[in-house]
């Protein structure tokens, strides 16, 4: 760390709004959804752990995508509903370091983690005869550990850099926690590595998943056609519409956020894609995938009947 960063102890996070008024009205809106998020991520993989029916490679990557999405919203939400409460807005500059570090690796762990699911999706509905001898616990351990590990290090390299930058006296930040491009307009020091870091990692990181998920779905789509029953093709689609859903909404809000330079972004469009992938698509995967699957509607009645003769 430089000597020029001794001068910021903290940062001030402004939150989505200032208007007093709406303090508790935000409070009690994101308590709900973060409540909703873990409550509703945290059964999906209790369902999977306990019914022998759902361990197959598609729900093994499912509970880590559920996973993802506790962590991811777990790293800004309590803090943000913490500052509402005690009506303070500072994060330590470590803890501001820490919370933007851990909101990279998630964020970037459900990228990779989308793509392995297409790829899923794509070896099951292309390759229905061969699915148990390509996707061998060693490769779903595989395509489960990597991702992680990469995540961890995208988000190593961003923290990195991030901590040789300058911020002299400029500690307001117009968001709701340390996000890494909001954070970078603060530095008074030279940041084109940062900037150009951050373009070329994040242009990596959606562009390889993404492309993955396309030649998946091109290939399904094909498959999907040469079936001549009705009913075949809609089991076909029906396995995939719940993971396409979660596709088009996530990139369809981190694209518009990370995709583009950083000065092509008004403050109030950093912070509405920010909730929107960090709090609402999580809060939106549980739902999307408990009542669009029947195998995860089955496994959550058999979760609840457990439970009620345990009690």
């Amino acid at each position: 760390m430089r000597q020029g960063n001794q001068t910021i102890s903290e940062f001030i996070l402004l939150g989505l709004s200032s208007q007093v008024e709406m303090q508790e009205l935000l409070f009690v809106l994101f308590l709900g959804m973060y409540l909703v998020t873990v409550v509703g991520n945290g059964v999906i993989i209790l369902a999977i752990g306990f019914d022998s029916n759902l361990h197959t490679p598609m729900y093994l990557f499912l509970a880590n995508l559920s996973f993802a999405d506790v962590s991811s919203i777990s790293t800004s939400v309590p803090k943000m509903l913490v500052n509402i409460q005690t009506k303070s807005q500072s994060i330590s500059y470590k803890s501001c370091v820490t919370q933007m570090y851990f909101s990279i690796v998630f964020v970037v762990i459900d990228n990779f983690l989308l793509g392995v699911m297409a790829y899923d999706r794509f070896v099951a509905i292309c390759n229905p005869l061969h699915y148990t001898i390509i996707m061998h616990p060693r490769l779903c351990l595989l395509l489960t550990v990597i991702p992680w590990f990469l995540s961890n290090i995208v988000a190593l390299t961003h923290t990195l850099l991030f901590i040789q930058l300058i911020f002299c006296d400029r500690n307001i930040l117009p968001h709701f926690f340390c996000d890494l491009a909001p954070l970078l307009k603060l530095s008074c020091s030279d940041k084109m590595v940062n900037e150009l870091v951050l373009f070329i990692v994040g242009l990596s990181v959606i562009t390889f998943p993404f492309a993955l998920i396309l030649f998946s779905y091109i290939c399904i789509i094909r498959a999907t056609l040469r079936i001549s029953s009705k009913e075949g093709k809609w089991k076909a689609f029906s396995t995939c519409s719940s993971h396409l859903t979660v596709v088009l909404l996530f990139y369809g809000t981190i694209v518009g956020v990370y995709f583009f330079p950083l000065s092509a972004h008004p403050e109030n469009t950093d912070k509405i894609g920010a909730v929107l992938f960090t709090v609402v698509t999580p809060l939106m995967n549980p739902f999307i995938y408990s009542l669009r699957n029947k195998d995860m509607k089955g496994a959550l009645r058999k979760l609840i009947v457990k439970k009620r003769s345990s009690l």
